[in-house]
C-alpha cells in the first residue's frame, strides 16, 4: 500500500478483509490494537476504528470492550435492503419509467391488515393502489395501506406526479422495517393488472415499516415471475 491509500478508508477496510479471508488473522484470532494499526496505515485511529466497526457489523470481526478485537469463528455474513424507489430501480436498469394510479381512497382496514400492522384494531386508513411500468410493461403492482396517524400529511396527495412509494420514501422516513419474501399465484385482480394469466406464478414482497411505537404503512408488491432481485453480501 502507498502511503497515500494507507489513508484512505476503504482501502484500509479492503486490506483487513484481505488478511481475514486469506488467514493472515485466523479465526479467532485477536487482532492488532487500534493504535497500533492506526500507526502502520498511517492514518488517525478514528479512521482505524470506521473500518472495524464496519467489519464487525458484517460478521467478521467480534468486538469486546476490554477484550480487544477478534477474528469471527464462524462469520456470518449480512444482506443490506434499501427501500427502493421504484422509478429509480426501472431506470437503472435501462427501461422508461411509467406508473398508473389505480385507486386512492381513505377506507377501513380489514382486521387482517390491522394485524398484519400490529395495530389493536382496525381503523380508517389511506388505500392506495397502483401499478409499476417499464417500458410499457407492468413490472410492480402496488397495493399499499398507510397509517394517517403516524402520516397525516399524505392524506390530501392525489399521486399524479409521483407515486406513493416515491412519496412515503422522501417523506416519511421509518425507523424500523419488517419484510417478507414469497412465491405466490396471482388471482384474479392481479393477473388482469399483470397481464399475466390467473393463478400464474408471481413474486411477492410485503413490507410493513415503523416509526417508533406506530406503523406508517404496510404493502405489499407483486411482481411477474420473470421478476429478479439483487442485493450483495
Amino acid at each position: 500500500m502507498t502511503a497515500r491509500a494507507r489513508k484512505s478508508f476503504h482501502a484500509i477496510k479492503a486490506e483487513m478483509a484481505r488478511r481475514i479471508a486469506e488467514r493472515v488473522w485466523a479465526p479467532g484470532a485477536l487482532i492488532p490494537g487500534e493504535e497500533v494499526l492506526s500507526v502502520e496505515f498511517g492514518c488517525a485511529r478514528a479512521t482505524v476504528n470506521r473500518a472495524l466497526q464496519e467489519l464487525a457489523r458484517g460478521g467478521v470481526l467480534v468486538r469486546k470492550r476490554k477484550a480487544g478485537t477478534r477474528v469471527a469463528l464462524h462469520p456470518m455474513r449480512e444482506a443490506r435492503f434499501v427501500i427502493p424507489i421504484v422509478r429509480q430501480e426501472i431506470e437503472t436498469k435501462g427501461g422508461t419509467y411509467q406508473f398508473k394510479l389505480l385507486s386512492n381512497q381513505v377506507e377501513k382496514a380489514s382486521p387482517a391488515i390491522a394485524q398484519r400492522m400490529g395495530l389493536a384494531k382496525a381503523k380508517d386508513m389511506l388505500h392506495v393502489r397502483c401499478l409499476h411500468l417499464s417500458d410499457g410493461r407492468p413490472y410492480q403492482y402496488e397495493d399499499r395501506w398507510v397509517n394517517l396517524d403516524a402520516v397525516p400529511s399524505i392524506r390530501g396527495e392525489t399521486f399524479e406526479t409521483i407515486s406513493p412509494n416515491e412519496w412515503l420514501v422522501t417523506h416519511s422516513p421509518f425507523s424500523q422495517a419488517e419484510i417478507v419474501f414469497h412465491a405466490g399465484t396471482a388471482d384474479m385482480e392481479e393477473a388482469d393488472i399483470l397481464g399475466v394469466a390467473e393463478r400464474d406464478a408471481v413474486f411477492i414482497v410485503e413490507r410493513v415499516t415503523f416509526v417508533p411505537q406506530k406503523p406508517i404503512t404496510f404493502v405489499r408488491m407483486i411482481h411477474p415471475a420473470s421478476h429478479r432481485m439483487v442485493t450483495q453480501l
